[in-house]
Order: C-alpha cells, then structure tokens, then sequence
C-alpha cells in the first residue's frame, strides 16, 4: 500500500477508537435512561471494552507481525464497525455489554496494526512526522468527541453515536484486506502459551485496578499468571517479549531492539504520562463541576486548551526529536505535564485552569510521540506488531491506575489537591526512565528487507 495512504488508514483507525471512547462516556446517561439499565450495567460497557482490548494488544501485534499488519488491521476494522452497528441495534443492556466485548476484541487487532503499518511503510528515520500525525488526530478526536457526541444524543439519540465509525471501518478495512503484501520466507512462530498466559495476567490487572467485585480474586490470579508468563518467556525458544534490558546483540535477531532499556523506559514514561493525564482529568471533572459550579458544556470549554495544545505538540515534538533527541524532550515534556497538574491543583478560576489544562495537553502529547517514537523506532519491521501493541498496552493500562489512584485520594470529600499533587508527583517520577533514551536520534535501523508490508519509499536526496 502507498505509504501516504497508509498514513491515513493508520490515522483513521486511530482516531475511530479514541472517537468511540469518548462519544460512549456522553451517551452513557442516556443509554442507562433508554435500557433502564443499572450503574454497574452501564460501567461494564467500558469495562468489559477495556478487559478485552488490553489484554490482547500484544497477541494481536504479534498476529500482524506474522500475517501482515495491513491484513490484521482489515479484520479489526471491519469488526469493529460490525459490533458498532450492532449496539446501535440492541434492544437490552446485555446485548450493548457483549458487543462491547466483541469490540474490544476486534479494537486489540486494529490498534498496534495502526504503528505496524507505519513501521513497514517509513524508514526509520522518517517515523516522527507520521507518528506525529496520528498523534496529533487523535488530540482533534478527544476535543471533537464529547461535543459531537452531545450534539447527536441531543438530536437524534444514543444510537446514532455508534454508527460514526461504520463507514470508515468498513471503506479502509476493505482496503487494507485489498492489499496483497509479499509472504515472509521465514515468519516468526507464534507461541500460543506466552500470549495466552499474558492476556489473563492483563485482563485480571485492569478488572482487579477498576475495583470490581471480587478484585482480590482477579489480583492473585493475575499475579500468578504473570509469574508463569514471565518463566515460560525465559524457557520459550521464541519468546513473545524479549528481556528488558538485554544487549541488542542478545536477544533475538527477529525482534531487533526491543528489548533495549530504552524501550522500556519508553514504555514505563507512557504508562505514567497516562496515568497522571487520566487521573487529572477525572479529578478536574469533579472540579469544574463541584466546587466551580460548572455545568458539563462549560467544563468542556474550559478543557478545550488540553487538546489543542497536544494537537499543536504533535508535530512540535517531531522538530524536537530531531534536534534535542529524545531523552531531553520526554524529560522535559514530562516536567511541564507536572506543572500543569499542579496549576490545576491550585487553580480557583478560569484563566488559571486554562493554563493548568495547556501545559497538561503540550507536555503529554510531546511525551505520547517522543516515546512511541522510540518504542516503534527501534522495533525491527519483523517485531513492529509487538511494538505496537506493548506502546498501546501502557496506554490503556496507565489511564486505569491513574483514575483508580485518583478515586482512591478523593476519598469521601472529593478534596482535589492531594490527589492532583500526587499525579504530578507521578509525572516528575516519569520523567527519570527518560535518562535511558537515547541522547541524539539513531542511525538508521536497517531491515534488511523483512516487511512483509513495506511499499518502498524513494531516497531522501
């Protein structure tokens, strides 16, 4: 596929996910209202999306790794506009929560496809500015959602907001299934018991983080899983994930440097820059709407600063990545995310929050690209999949400790500071992986010609 039209399906699907996130938490009122439906009913439709697409990003990055990111992302997109078009249609509350499963499952395929293809479709060296992109895209999708969602559940109603994404889904799945990339002569093997083993270990650290009933359960299953994964990957002649840390020279050849440090720490600023961006904006929900008076429409005003200072970070962040390298722009991005949760955390008016929203939307969209920028950089083509679905596993995984750290500080009194403080605590602690990154950009990872997806791009002159 043409690398500029691969760009826009990556953008597409990306930003089809982070639109259906944010429209469904608008629509959730009145979905409870049209089902009589429970709150505990309600909190399953993200809940049950959540379980089901982290724990299978990584499974599902390895499955593209070994049939072709662009063949994955088809039938996660094509799947995910059917189980769309099907909650539109539901005639009880059961019926949206297993389709909402179903759409996790099929959003797990699409996702890490979306910096697969754009792995097998860039050199290297031209990874920012695409990666800016989605970035950037999916800040306009987080600003556009809970307005157009409000804007159709006003009108014509709840169940028109599932039917956004269908035709997108369905026109660039279609494409993607139309593309015929050469076969590998020598696919990676696909290891059953790794996966399977860290998919329950995941699925039962986000039901044990979002406090369900019986978490104790989940937390001991999860933890004992997550101890045979990590034996199994040190056993496996193919391990999913190579050890963190090891030399490039180490580990293996199919997975080029994933295993570096500096994945890692890429991995671990993502996780924290998430967590402390989600816990914030739970906290300053009930902050503009408690204590300031703010009705919902005001409040999403006041946010407005957030997205667009990460849509403007975006491809700010591909300039930085160029001349200061990534280990100074995520520490300083990360510093500047903390700053602004401490405006919020002392902001008693508008302009205030305004700024404390800004800073908080430029330093985590600096951070969400300088880090995938490492993660997917220095992944060979072979292991972009995997690549892709670790960067999207810290990215759903960090918003649930972050929101679930944030109920935990509220307590009873709904008091914003502490929690807030210790959010931006979490951020400054996330920029010290950063000193692992690498100073200056990379030279050119070469792939020796294993994409399986690439279109070849012509030489910069």
């Amino acid at each position: 596929m043409n690398p500029r039209l691969t760009l826009v399906g990556s953008v597409v699907g990306a930003v089809i996910v982070a639109l259906d996130g944010t429209v469904l938490t608008v629509a959730q009122p009145a979905l409870r209202r049209d089902l009589d439906a429970s709150f505990g009913q309600v909190q399953w439709t993200s809940t049950g999306y959540l379980i089901a697409v982290a724990s299978l990003l990584v499974f599902a990055g390895r499955l593209g790794d070994r049939y072709g990111h662009h063949r994955v992302f088809g039938i996660g997109m094509l799947g995910f506009g059917a189980a769309s078009a099907g909650i539109a249609l539901v005639p009880d509350i059961g019926w949206v929560i297993g389709l909402r499963v179903v759409q996790g499952v099929f959003g797990a395929l699409l996702q890490p496809a979306t910096l697969g293809m754009l792995r097998a479709a860039f050199p290297a060296d031209r990874l920012r500015t695409p990666i800016a992109v989605r970035t950037a895209a999916i800040g306009v999708a987080a600003a556009a959602g809970p307005v157009l969602g409000g804007a159709l559940v006003a009108g014509p109603g709840w169940r028109v907001v599932f039917l956004l994404n269908v035709i997108p889904a369905v026109v660039f799945g279609a494409l993607a299934l139309a593309v015929r990339p050469p076969r590998a002569v020598s696919p990676a093997r696909l290891d059953i018991p790794g996966p399977a083993l860290l998919a329950v270990c995941l699925a039962c650290l986000v039901h044990a983080l979002v406090a369900q009933p019986g978490w104790v359960w989940t937390a001991a299953i999860g933890t004992v899983t997550g101890a045979a994964f990590v034996r199994h990957e040190r056993r496996s002649t193919s391990p999913l994930l190579p050890p963190m840390g090891a030399p490039p020279a180490r580990a293996n050849s199919r997975v080029g440097d994933i295993g570096s440090r500096a994945v890692g720490s890429a991995l671990g600023m993502l996780v924290a820059a998430s967590a402390a961006l989600s816990g914030s904006l739970f906290v300053g929900t009930f902050l503009l709407q408690g204590p300031l008076g703010l009705d919902p429409f005001h409040s999403a005003l006041v946010s407005l600063p957030l997205a667009a200072l990460m849509v403007i970070a975006a491809p700010s962040c591909a300039v930085l990545l160029r001349r200061a390298g990534a280990r100074r722009t995520t520490t300083a991005a990360m510093v500047v995310l903390a700053l602004g949760i401490l405006v919020l955390s002392r902001a008693s008016a508008v302009p205030a929050l305004c700024v404390g929203f800004a800073l908080v939307g430029a330093g985590f969209g600096t951070v969400m690209v300088a880090a995938t920028h490492v993660v997917v950089r220095q992944a060979a083509v072979g292991s972009a999949g995997v690549a892709g679905g670790l960067q999207q596993t810290a990215m759903n995984v960090g918003p649930v400790l972050g929101v679930a750290a944030a109920t935990a500080l509220m307590g009873a009194g709904g008091d914003p500071e502490l929690p807030l403080t210790v959010l931006a605590a979490l951020a400054l602690a996330g920029a010290v992986p950063g000193r692992a990154l690498p100073a200056r950009p990379d030279p050119t990872i070469d792939d020796h010609g294993q994409s399986k997806d690439r279109t070849p791009v012509p030489a910069r002159p």
